[in-house]
């Protein structure tokens, strides 16, 4: 089904940024988790296509809206193009970097339409600013940043390093997990210091000690055990886990 049936107009801060999260979600399962049938669908011999997100955090390759103007802001035209003409992580690359580009359009968009003053722009532009572009996530880059603010974290105490040891419930070669925490456990603050700037690789959200966590052992990415549909028990048995990205770079010829 064509999203775009289902538009709906955000009119407050929140429901503009909620709008923002939905879209971006949905664009980010495109290019990590989905992105095998995400490539397949960006065939360069068919019209100009887009790339769309919508609220209920799905997306869509699709032609361009007909009307003219159209009644939001478009995505990027011919993505498709460039597809077989490029490195795909290159490619993937810049389709990330035109996507983060149409959501704060489509964001700023209802700002203006619905009279968003100073203050109100600039707060939603701060909450939009408080997560990882699309960019970032899909080229490691927000994880560069986090491993660059624990490096620090480590020089200017040595608990880490204790807390590490303390953590290492995971054994030797076997998969990196994180369990989720009771509220009561001591351990839950010191996890979320350790671990606060840590993002899901599929979703882009922050680390919660109430989830279920997995780390990729080819690109070290953390995902939700629920992003990637991996369960605690079904970890157990995972010696060396693969992303669906990483699983499907090695399978595609």
């Amino acid at each position: 089904m064509d999203g775009r049936a289902a538009q709906y107009n955000p009119r407050t801060v929140e429901e503009v940024f909620r709008d923002f999260k939905g879209r971006r979600a949905g664009i980010i399962k495109a290019l990590t988790t989905d992105v095998e049938d995400f490539y397949n669908q960006c065939d360069p011999e068919k019209e100009n296509l887009c790339l769309y997100g919508f609220p209920s955090e799905q997306w869509e390759v699709n032609l361009p809206a007909e009307e003219v103007p159209p009644e939001l802001p478009e995505p990027v035209l011919g993505i498709n193009f460039a597809r077989d003409g490029m490195e795909e992580k290159d490619w993937l690359s810049l389709v990330a970097v035109h996507s983060d580009a149409w959501l704060l359009a489509i964001a700023f968009y209802f700002g203006a339409r619905f009279g968003f003053d100073k203050a109100d722009r600039k707060r939603l532009f701060n909450m939009i600013n408080e997560l990882p572009t699309i960019f970032e996530i899909v080229t490691g880059t927000e994880k560069k940043q986090v491993k660059e603010k624990a490096s620090v974290s480590n020089h200017s105490s040595s608990k880490s390093k204790s807390n590490s040891k303390a953590r290492a419930s995971e054994p030797q070669g076997r998969t990196k997990v994180m369990q989720p925490k009771d509220e009561d456990d001591g351990q839950v603050g010191e996890d979320e210091d350790e671990h606060g700037d840590t993002l899901c690789g599929a979703c882009g959200e922050n680390y919660g000690n109430d989830e279920f966590w997995i780390c990729c052992d080819v690109c070290e990415k953390w995902f939700h055990g629920k992003c990637v549909k991996i369960t605690p028990a079904r970890a157990e048995h995972i010696k060396q886990y693969k992303c669906p990205s990483c699983t499907n770079k090695r399978a595609r010829p």
